[in-house]
């Protein structure tokens, strides 16, 4: 069984997590087909990711009978999560996770390096590197303050209690939140609607954040303009223009 899944529906290249039987655990050959899969959605014809799981569950994280099999090196091991993580992070353009069943350790981490979550009642969000006695990677301490704040982060990633669907709204883990028969249309929906909006924009917006943590108020402002200026030069800028002038809804092309 190949490890993954890739298909597009118009703008929108969905990456499926395919080891059903290990609650999508995340292998080396997991792991190395997701990056691909990565560079795959670079293309000018995807305008919106969605990365989702198979089965019971979106990701159970790090395959421990693997990590098990053998002594690891864990500093050049996540070498290859860092990657995956800086390619979803460093992609101008949306990337959704579709979260359903549980997302643990790594598997949380991913669905957080996204831009958007839309998570079903059966989701739940767990760190749990601590509970193994692990320090956390593939980029939560980057991603999980943003989120819910310093103090909040180092509870969860310390403490690491479960998280339901319900409280992972509250606290801003997630964006939406619907049904479990609901789940699958709306995550087509949404992306469908979103790979037709300003995509080009939509890439410039996470290139500003992206660098907010790292810049001075002059240097974020300097950004914006450099942004701005990229953006007042596209069609869609044009495009979105004359539909707000003649009354209609925009046509949007991501260019």
């Amino acid at each position: 069984m190949e490890p993954l899944i890739t298909n597009k529906e118009g703008g929108v290249f969905f990456i499926t997590l395919n080891r059903p039987d290990f609650l999508n655990a995340i292998n080396r050959d997991l792991l190395s087909a997701l990056s691909s899969a990565l560079h795959e959605a670079d293309a000018p014809d995807v305008r919106a990711v969605v990365i989702k799981g198979m089965g019971r569950a979106f990701c159970a994280g790090q395959d421990l009978k693997e990590a098990s099999a053998g002594k690891l090196d864990y500093e050049k091991h996540l070498e290859l999560y860092n990657e995956v993580f800086l390619q979803i992070r460093r992609l101008e353009k949306p990337v959704i996770a579709g979260v359903h069943g549980v997302a643990a350790g790594a598997g949380m981490s991913l669905a957080l390096a996204a831009d958007l979550r839309l998570l079903s009642y059966s989701a739940s969000f767990i760190t749990a590197f601590a509970r193994i006695g692990l320090a956390p990677d593939t980029g939560i301490t980057a991603t999980l303050p943003r989120l819910v704040g310093m103090g909040k982060a180092f509870e969860l990633l310390a403490l690491s209690p479960e998280i339901n669907a319900v409280q992972a709204l509250e606290l801003g883990l997630a964006n939406r939140l619907v049904s479990d028969d609901e789940f699958e249309e709306t995550l087509i929906r949404w992306s469908t609607e979103i790979a037709n909006g300003p995509t080009l924009v939509y890439g410039l917006v996470k290139r500003a954040l992206n660098s907010n943590r790292a810049t001075t108020l002059e240097e974020a402002v300097a950004l914006e303009a450099e942004l701005q200026g990229i953006a007042g030069g596209s069609r869609d800028h044009q495009e979105g223009l004359a539909a707000f002038l003649e009354g209609r809804k925009p046509r949007f092309q991501g260019r």
